[in-house]
């Protein structure tokens, strides 16, 4: 079955950067699109990030300019850096396969929990 299981959040001051981890197992992962997405407390789950299986990204607009998403298949992992964090950047942070269904998938990993705060 699918595992997801996602590394290196961490607390940060604003202005910071970390680079979050997501090792993928149980799926083809090279032939799959890929997502970081994100939950801070009390607000839905929102999509930070994609990348498709040829490599191209998208970003939401909040993110756009400071994150960037990669993936190595060979590894079958997807990383996001983020640069210049900001305290609303504060949540936990998943991955995915990316379709347009994303809402409705039934599994997730454990998440890795990024705080921004001075």
């Amino acid at each position: 079955q699918v595992q997801l299981v996602e590394s290196g959040g961490d607390l940060v001051q604003p202005g910071g950067s970390l680079t979050l981890s997501c090792a993928a197992s149980g799926i083809i992962f090279s032939n799959n699109p890929m997502g970081w997405y994100r939950q801070a407390p009390g607000k839905q789950r929102e999509l930070v990030a994609t990348i498709t299986t040829s490599g191209s990204t998208y970003f939401a607009y909040s993110v756009k300019g400071r994150f960037t998403i990669s993936r190595d298949n060979d590894k079958n992992t997807v990383y996001l850096s983020m640069n210049s964090l900001k305290p609303e950047d504060t949540a936990v942070y998943y991955c995915n396969r990316y379709g347009i269904n994303w809402r409705g998938y039934d599994y997730w990993g454990q998440g890795t929990q990024v705080t921004v705060s001075s």
